[in-house]
């Protein structure tokens, strides 16, 4: 939803834009203002993200409230005024429609703004994301304990129909959960399936002969439909050839 505020001195163009704003099912109308000086009191009190500005208005004009606010919402001129044009670009306005304004031509810009306003929505929820910290660790429940699990301390799971046992460094964890379930929630770079019953952590791989790898004191089975994978993730790319060295 893009909530909206209309700035205009003429009452009929303010009722006009808001009887178009209420056929918009994404924007929400939070004020209609009759001069510049209104709106910056509105934007104190709540989030604004898209104004429809008038230029030609008593105390301020729109231009003038253009240049004076920093970080200013979208914003759609509304004038009968063309010669703005170029000035109103410059100022980075989303939209110029010039009255009187069609639905047609109101609904292509509010279109805009709600592309723009998506547009923004996700390269902000990215940011969030590359900024917060990873979690390193996940809770399973084992009968009436929450058991708290770094993923570096992970050997390898086995998998048992409806639930798996979890090997780590400091012991072995039982927990109503399938395999499949886990994998999802473990990263790939990190585990690797090795069995239709086991994954294991890259890292803690000691060696691999045959069909078994070596961990601590476990041995793993690897089942011919994943060697080929194994082999080639966690041998070849670390392999010392005896000509060229580190592969």
């Amino acid at each position: 939803m893009i909530n909206c505020v209309i700035v205009d001195d003429e009452p009929l163009a303010r009722e006009g834009l808001a009887n178009y704003v209420k056929e918009v099912d994404f924007l929400q109308l939070a004020a209609t203002c009759e001069n510049p000086l209104e709106v910056i009191n509105v934007m104190d009190q709540h989030q604004i993200d898209l104004i429809f500005l008038d230029i030609q208005m008593p105390k301020m004009n729109g231009i003038d409230f253009l240049r004076s606010v920093q970080n200013s919402p979208m914003v759609i001129i509304t004038t009968a005024y063309p010669s703005y044009a170029l000035e109103g670009f410059q100022l980075n306005v989303m939209d110029y429609l010039l009255k009187p304004i069609t639905f047609d031509r109101f609904f292509k810009s509010a279109n805009k703004a709600r592309d723009y306003h998506r547009l923004v929505a996700k390269s902000v929820a990215a940011d969030s994301q590359k900024s917060e910290p990873k979690a390193d660790y996940f809770f399973i429940k084992c009968g009436s304990k929450y058991e708290k699990i770094f993923f570096e301390d992970i050997l390898f799971v086995e998998g048992m129909q409806n639930y798996v046992t979890i090997y780590t460094r400091k012991g072995k964890y039982i927990t109503l959960l399938n395999l499949k379930n886990l994998e999802q929630n473990l990263d790939s770079r990190s585990f690797i399936r090795v069995h239709k019953s086991y994954m294991v952590s890259v890292s803690k791989i000691e060696g691999i002969e045959g069909n078994e790898i070596f961990i601590q004191s476990h041995l793993i089975p690897i089942s011919r439909n994943y060697r080929e994978q194994v082999i080639e993730q966690v041998v070849n790319s670390k392999l010392l050839d005896k000509n060229r060295g580190l592969i």
